[in-house]
């Protein structure tokens, strides 16, 4: 698949993971989801579901760095500001050294270019947060996301999902 079937892929994804309703229990539902899958496939990650105003799930992992936090943190920023997947805007700024063109006015201390940010949307809200996770290759923090939210919904993995990249074969 090419960057521009990925990014419509991605821009599907983002239409089609829509809450109805956001709060504190689906966080932790999503959060839990995330967390078990990550035990039981040995993934190194950290989970950080939010508001935008306030935080409501975390976890950091075994195997999990003190960096992922703070990727995590980047990713969340970049949610806010564009509204949008982080895996997305990498696909679309193409910068290979992680921070934006020097004309958006942001800080590579607080935004990062990295797959693993997903803009949590509420049907007639808008996108009202974030679900991010740092851990994995931004492509997979991206699909651990994107799988966890079609299971959710009831979407069937293969609709939505990225298909592996080549070198991931």
């Amino acid at each position: 698949m090419s960057t521009e079937d990925d990014l419509t892929k991605i821009a599907e994804q983002e239409k089609r993971l829509v809450f109805e309703s956001f709060d504190e229990a689906t966080a932790f539902t999503i959060g839990s989801t995330i967390r078990e899958r990550a035990l039981s496939e040995d993934l190194g990650i950290v989970i950080d579901i939010r508001t935008f105003d306030r935080p409501l799930f975390y976890a950091a992992l075994p195997g999990s760095t003190a960096s992922n936090p703070d990727w995590a943190r980047r990713k969340i920023n970049v949610v806010k500001r564009f509204l949008k997947s982080t895996y997305r805007m990498v696909l679309e700024q193409r910068r290979p050294d992680r921070s934006f063109k020097p004309g958006e006015g942001v800080d590579i201390k607080d935004y990062v270019l990295a797959g693993g940010g997903f803009p949590v949307t509420v049907k007639g809200a808008g996108i009202i947060g974030v679900i991010a996770v740092s851990g994995l290759p931004e492509r997979q923090d991206h699909g651990v996301i994107v799988d966890t939210l079609c299971d959710h919904f009831g979407i069937a993995r293969q609709e939505l999902a990225l298909p592996p990249e080549a070198d991931d074969e």
